[in-house]
């Protein structure tokens, strides 16, 4: 069973850092995408960034481009999210998700298996 488990989020003001950590396990093929996913308040879910585990490709949205970055940790089957510059309307839910064949990265539903969440709240 495949499981994924968030940590690293918190509050921190504006032009702050966090990162987040995404330890997984039970994947039963070595070629999946793992993704960073938040909702904030009263919107819907967005794919932040993601990573294939298959050679590395990364995927940002654009509101954070130049400010966040995805990275893999192969033998510790650990994905990090670095966020660098925070600001308020970062403030939300970040889920760990993963999902097989996943053919566009930037679709929530293109990603099977989710974490519990963890919350990051920038305050201006």
């Amino acid at each position: 069973q495949v499981q994924l488990v968030e940590s690293g989020g918190g509050s921190v003001q504006s032009g702050g850092s966090l990162r987040l950590s995404c330890v997984t396990s039970g994947h039963t093929k070595s070629n999946h995408c793992v993704g960073w996913i938040r909702q904030a308040p009263g919107k819907g879910r967005e794919v932040v960034a993601a990573i294939y585990t298959a050679d590395s490709t990364t995927y940002y949205v654009d509101s954070v481009k130049g400010r966040f970055t995805i990275s893999r940790d192969k033998a510790n089957d650990t994905v990090y999210l670095q966020m660098d510059s925070l600001k308020f309307e970062d403030t939300a839910m970040y889920y760990c998700a993963a999902g097989y064949y996943v053919a566009e990265v930037s679709r929530v539903s293109e990603y099977t298996y989710w974490g519990q969440g963890t919350q990051v709240t920038v305050s201006s």
